[in-house]
């Protein structure tokens, strides 16, 4: 994993807005309807190609392929497990989202109505026999797309997202839930191995790790040995994977509203360090958070920490600001003075579109002034 030094280097989380064609043919292909595979295939190839070039055009050091290819940034894998079938119906609304649907009822109706834009609906699977990985050809597909997109541009590194072992579909076979997040760990261990192998460095998407400490139907007791157990899992997913090939992303998801009850970054850091990662990435442009960059001149987290990379997120997710490269470079300093200058890249709080949705949460001309922003800002410090 690439550091930063005269030069900070900046990314993003991965999710980015597939373009009108594509989401046209993904959602034929979503409902079960005829489609035509091999002009959908070239189109996530084209997406792919194009995105890339762009980010790097813009300024962004390390890449990814924008999630051309996947209909969300976390249900996309329930193509690539057995062992899992259809459940009721019921959708897929976290637990900490509650608090803010009674306290905000209004204004939610209003916000859930942008999802009737996505290519498809999130429903919950449940687990029904023994879980394994058969997602070899999709993962084959991303990584081939995202090596021919990386010819002939100046990208500095690369990564490739893949999702946590949790929070797409609920136990009905296996004895305990530990035993079925460990079985789902182990078939996602081939995802993870794979990417790496393949060159790339591996960004585990895990926003079910503050989910796990917001929940409100857990005391704090059960929510701190609950996130540790989950920190052990995904471990024992990562084993033996070097962990400078390993980035970390947790957030508050994509709940873009008042946000009231968000628990502090100073909850989230000692669970989060807890996963073994060479960098940590997570939101800090949502203004619920943006002043928690104190928390990191702790000793303890810093000893905790290590040598590990941070990526703060200095670009908002959740609004459609650009935001000024000042700002970027001054939120990026107090990191800096924290951590040193070689265990910060400037980052995003979140993806730009962890959907495939003909509504992205930014708009997709106003993301990439964003980006340039960010490339400014951090020319600054």
């Amino acid at each position: 994993m690439q550091r930063s030094g005269e030069r900070i280097l900046t990314t993003h989380v991965g999710s980015l807005a597939r373009p009108e064609a594509l989401l046209d043919t993904m959602r034929e292909k979503e409902h079960g309807r005829p489609y035509d595979e091999a002009g959908f295939a070239k189109q996530v190839t084209e997406a792919v190609r194009d995105v890339v070039r762009q980010q790097v055009e813009v300024g962004l050091d390390v890449v990814t392929d924008g999630e051309m290819g996947k209909v969300s940034f976390a249900t996309y894998i329930q193509d690539r497990l057995e062992g899992f079938s259809p459940s009721s119906g019921e959708k897929l609304l976290p637990p900490s989202w509650q608090l803010e649907l009674d306290a905000f009822p209004e204004y939610y109706e209003q916000y859930m109505g942008k999802y009737t834009k996505t290519v498809a609906p999130m429903v919950t699977v449940a687990c029904v026999g023994p879980v394994s990985y058969s997602g070899h050809d999709q993962l084959r597909t991303d990584i081939d797309n995202l090596k021919a997109a990386l010819v002939g541009v100046d990208a500095t590194e690369a990564f490739m997202p893949s999702t946590s072992p949790r929070g797409f579909g609920r136990n009905e076979y296996y004895a305990t839930d530990t035993e079925y997040y460990t079985a789902v760990a182990e078939a996602l261990r081939e995802e993870y191995l794979a990417i790496v192998d393949a060159g790339f460095l591996l960004q585990i998407d895990d926003p079910w790790l503050i989910e796990i400490l917001s929940d409100p139907a857990l005391t704090p007791q059960e929510r701190q040995r609950t996130a540790a157990e989950h920190a052990e899992i995904v471990n024992h997913a990562l084993r033996d994977i070097p962990t400078e090939k390993v980035r970390l992303h947790t957030c508050y998801g994509l709940n873009h509203g008042p946000r009231i009850h968000d628990i502090t970054m100073a909850e989230v850091a000692g669970p989060m360090l807890a996963i073994r990662a060479g960098a940590y990435s997570f939101e800090v442009a949502n203004p619920r958070h943006m002043h928690e960059w104190t928390i990191w001149d702790d000793a303890g987290l810093k000893r905790q920490l290590g040598d590990a990379i941070l990526i703060p997120g200095l670009l908002g997710h959740a609004q459609n600001y650009v935001e000024h490269p000042d700002l970027v470079a001054e939120m990026l300093r107090h990191y800096v003075d924290a951590v040193g200058r070689e265990q910060v890249i400037a980052g995003a709080d979140c993806g730009f579109s962890s959907r495939a949705s003909y509504q992205p949460e930014v708009h997709p001309t106003v993301v990439w002034e964003k980006f340039r922003a960010l490339r400014a800002g951090a020319d600054r410090v």
